[in-house]
């Protein structure tokens, strides 16, 4: 027996251009022009158009039309016929091609162009990786094939800290060779140019670099050789009684040590690995703020003239592969989703930083000391706008303001009552403990019940639970840690 029922639920579904705009909301400058190239790529009815080209077709579409003109008017009854009997000729359930791909102003993104801004590109000195680097070394051994393999294989298995990413063992497993075999090669590669360079931790690191020293510290080498956990948890005076010396003995060795990398990959970068490009520059005019978004070099968008033309000739044929008309329409859609969300990304981007400086108005115009609580949901209340859209929109994107370069997720945070009862932003109680701790005295450093003490005295009574809380979110050590000699 066939049982019948009815139920009523409520799902939430996006079209598939939200789902677009909410993906371009939360890539940065540099990853839109790489999705836009992508779709570029893939899309053959979206077009990228030069400003000289776009300026010289519009000359040419003036001048045509001022010809067409005259003609025009004596042919629009004529033409009105004809394009009645083309309509009633196109199936029902054909696509309009004249009304999708006729809209010019709707389909066509171009990004606002800044004359005055100056124009260069920056020259780039050819760098060489640090792989390069090894393996340029490697080859001026003398090595056998196999052993220029295991070093090979070594190398591009090295991390960009420059330590060595897998076991021993494993190498020797995947390369079918001996344990003892890639342990020699290994050495080898550890006494390469930077010093340390596939070391497995960093004491391994640290003591490769002591003993390729000349002269070599005997003290300090023996420190990290064997008292490595004392030294890096700062157990000084443990460590004087053990080796019976002086705390002044430890401290020059300690000075020895803080003089080797340990981080012996650093250094190897490119220009784009190490910069931060801002995607909005605000600039003060007198009493206002001027919103840039740095999207000069998004390309101009618009649907591929070739295929619209083709489109429109054959708007009334009814003999077109069906598959092909489909593939068509889908393609148009996503290019015309594309220009849409991108336009609507711009128009976003923009009311959400204008927002921000309305709220933000005291630390645009004095600086970090000024900055004031606030949450998303302020943002997304202002804007008329989720707050999943907000946090998107500020998520991974920078600006570059007359106070430096700052995340837009910079302008949020908790807010702290005083004792005068003022909102106070957390990134202020923030400074002002980073402050403290860069004055302390290093050879008695303040623990985080000290900090709070301070901060009370200072007309914020915070907890020293959240005082520890801040201090881990600045990756600042505990006060034992941050003693020095």
């Amino acid at each position: 027996m066939v049982n019948i029922s009815q139920r009523l639920s409520q799902t939430l579904k996006q079209s598939p251009q939200q789902v677009l705009l909410s993906s371009l909301l939360q890539l940065p400058v540099l990853m839109l022009e790489q999705k836009i190239k992508m779709e570029l790529e893939t899309n053959p009815l979206l077009e990228q158009v030069d400003e000289m080209d776009l300026e010289q077709e519009q000359l040419e579409e003036e001048e045509q039309d001022m010809e067409l003109e005259l003609k025009e008017e004596d042919k629009n009854g004529e033409l009105k016929a004809e394009k009645d009997d083309e309509v009633e000729a196109v199936e029902k359930d054909d696509i309009d091609w004249e009304a999708i791909v006729g809209d010019e102003e709707n389909y066509e993104y171009r990004a606002p162009r800044d004359d005055s801004a100056e124009q260069f590109e920056r020259p780039e000195v050819a760098k060489e990786t640090l792989q390069e680097n090894l393996l340029n070394q490697l080859h001026m051994q003398k090595l056998d094939e196999e052993q220029v393999m295991i070093g090979e294989y070594i190398i591009w298995n090295i991390n960009e800290d420059g330590y060595l990413s897998c076991s021993v063992d494993l190498i020797a497993q995947n390369l079918g060779v001996g344990a003892e075999e890639v342990e020699k090669v290994l050495k080898v590669i550890q006494h390469f140019e930077p010093v340390g360079i596939a070391a497995r931790h960093l004491q391994e690191c640290l003591l490769i670099q002591l003993e390729e020293k000349e002269p070599c510290h005997e003290l300090a080498l023996a420190i990290i050789r064997d008292d490595f956990d004392d030294f890096k948890n700062k157990r000084y005076e443990k460590i004087a009684k053990k080796l019976n010396i002086t705390l002044e003995q430890i401290k020059q060795a300690i000075e020895e040590i803080t003089h080797l990398n340990p981080k012996p990959g650093e250094g190897y970068f490119s220009y784009h690995e190490n910069v931060v490009i801002p995607d909005i520059t605000v600039e003060r005019d007198g009493e206002e703020f001027n919103i840039f978004l740095n999207d000069s070099n998004i390309p101009h968008l618009r649907i591929n003239n070739r295929y619209k033309n083709i489109l429109l000739q054959k708007a009334g044929s009814q003999q077109r592969n069906k598959e092909a008309k489909e593939f068509v329409k889908k393609r148009l859609e996503s290019a015309r989703w594309l220009i849409n969300s991108i336009h609507q990304r711009r128009l976003t981007i923009l009311k959400v930083m204008e927002t921000i400086i309305q709220k933000q108005r005291a630390f645009f115009e004095n600086g970090k000391e000024f900055i004031k609580p606030m949450i998303l949901k302020n943002i997304a209340d202002e804007i008329g706008m989720d707050i999943s859209t907000v946090s998107r929109v500020t998520n991974g994107k920078y600006v570059q303001t007359e106070h430096g370069v700052f995340e837009l997720k910079y302008f949020f945070s908790e807010a702290i009552k005083s004792d005068d009862g003022e909102d106070v932003s957390n990134r202020m109680i923030k400074d002002l403990i980073k402050k403290m701790i860069e004055e302390e005295d290093k050879q008695d450093p303040l623990n985080d019940q000290t900090i709070a003490a301070k901060l009370k005295e200072q007309g914020y009574n915070v907890a020293r639970r959240t005082v520890a809380k801040y201090r881990e979110q600045m990756n600042i050590p505990v006060s034992r840690l941050r003693k020095e000699i």
